[in-house]
């Protein structure tokens, strides 16, 4: 089969276009024809050795093994079964939840053991790839393409409004709305929890699409009064942030909070280090969350939502699996709106 491997921590051109044997499904797994494999940050940081120190990378201590496939939002059709499988399942359209774990229902996105499709596993850049079947779940829309650009995103967001418990008629403010963690926080804390949400983006050229999305308010980070802006259009201090920035909107973002307020953060496209004067955070008690990915019942909510057409695939742009180096290159531009989807 074809496929993209990593061949070690460092710029695009650790990245390879390969012919690579056609993996075999072991027992209770299944071997899924990949048919659309949208780009996270995920496999980005996990190329570039960002989550790791002393050039360890990836979700495990130990780092990441290469070469390795990445790619972990995946959309396909199951072709060929393992042992102690059950045959039917041959021909059925799937997407796949992006982690293992031992960890009990609930938990098991913090789970020790916790190992990650594109980072522990090879992953969907490539036609083919094995994947246990009670991780395979039906495909929630009728494409494969629009399918494939929930599982980490969606995941993730979804997991960031449970964990911040937003109610109908509270106000959240999301960052990096445009992104693909992002819009689906919009979507998500919007038309399925019915809050109001202020959506920041780097161009307002993006206001009303944020808007088709569900987004009450739409700012700019570029404005030069940003805190005193969201406060005013609110009427007021917010309820919460729903966060994948980081450092470059920190400070406003505590600043913006109510007392008592929440700050949940996925990310840190804009700094993975800030300054945190802690009488901020004691003084309004803020409550803080790490967040990443989440729960299969949370994935099975997700599904759900999007089967119902309460949350819709953003979708800027899709390449031929051969162009990964340009489809990363052109993920990381600024003023996208969406996901970057590879096709194989």
């Amino acid at each position: 089969m074809k496929a993209v491997q990593v061949t070690g921590y460092g710029d695009i051109d650790k990245l390879e276009v390969v012919e690579r044997p056609i993996p075999v499904p072991k027992k209770n797994e299944v071997l899924v024809q990949v048919k659309a494999c949208a780009i996270n940050n995920t496999e980005i940081w996990m190329r570039e050795g960002a989550y790791g120190k002393d050039e360890k990378s990836g979700w495990r201590p130990e780092g990441v093994q290469f070469p390795r496939i990445p790619g972990s939002d995946i959309a396909g059709t199951i072709v060929k079964v393992g042992h102690d499988v059950d045959r039917s399942l041959i021909g059925k359209d799937v997407v796949l939840f992006p982690f293992t774990s031992s960890g009990e229902s609930g938990s098991e996105h913090i789970s020790e053991d916790m190992s990650f499709i594109g980072s522990e596993y090879d992953g969907g850049y490539a036609e083919y790839v094995v994947w246990p079947a009670d991780l395979c779940f039906e495909m929630p829309l009728p494409t494969y393409t629009e399918s494939s650009v929930f599982s980490v995103s969606g995941l993730t967001a979804w997991h960031m409004v449970e964990q911040i418990q937003i109610k109908p008629g509270e106000t959240v403010m999301v960052t990096g709305a445009n992104g693909g963690v992002g819009s689906l926080n919009v979507q998500i804390a919007s038309k399925v929890f019915g809050a109001k949400v202020i959506a920041i983006v780097g161009d307002l050229a993006l206001e009303e699409k944020m808007k088709e999305l569900g987004a009450t308010h739409v700012l700019s980070y570029k404005c030069d009064q940003l805190a005193e802006e969201i406060i005013k259009v609110n009427g007021g201090p917010i309820d919460s942030v729903l966060d994948v920035v980081g450092d470059a909107l920190f400070s406003t973002s505590l600043k913006v909070l109510k007392n008592g307020g929440k700050f949940c953060t996925s990310g840190s496209s804009g700094g993975q280090k800030t300054e945190l004067d802690f009488r901020t955070l004691y003084l309004k008690h803020i409550t803080m969350y790490g967040s990443v990915l989440g729960t299969r019942e949370e994935y099975k909510r997700l599904l759900q939502a999007i089967s119902e057409g309460k949350i819709t695939p953003v979708i800027e742009k899709t390449f031929p699996l051969e162009q990964a180096k340009e489809a990363q290159t052109y993920f990381k531009n600024a003023g996208k709106l969406g996901k970057i989807v590879l096709l194989p």
